[in-house]
């Protein structure tokens, strides 16, 4: 076994699991329970299902695409997905000035239309 492969993995997969949202909706779920240990079980079954999914999916396609063309196609799919999430902040922080902006200018025309006799 290869023991730098088996810390790296573990190393990347424990840093990137922390704050996740698998980890949120864990302490959710055991928030709202009053068994600790079967959400622990459950959600470590289902942790070690995903990713032997993606390991044997991993293993496979690297037997039919490159490598290189993997980590390619991994880096733009997150870049499509940083991009959708800076332009949907984007749309809504416009979003929440127009709005801001409309109740500013009806309070504003509210103040003028009573000052009008």
């Amino acid at each position: 076994m290869d023991l730098a492969l088996l810390a790296s993995t573990f190393a990347t997969v424990f840093l990137a699991e922390l704050g996740d949202k698998t980890q949120l909706a864990i302490v959710t779920i055991s928030g709202t329970s009053s068994r600790p240990g079967a959400v622990f079980a459950g959600s470590s079954a289902a942790l070690v299902l995903a990713s032997l999914l993606g390991a044997a999916a991993g293993g496979s396609l690297s037997t039919v695409i490159p490598t290189n063309t993997l980590q390619l196609a991994a880096s733009v799919g997150f870049l499509v997905l940083g991009l959708r999430l800076l332009l949907m902040a984007r749309a809504e922080e416009d979003t929440a000035a127009r709005e801001t902006a409309n109740l500013m200018g009806s309070a504003g025309s509210t103040a003028d239309d009573q000052s009008v006799p």
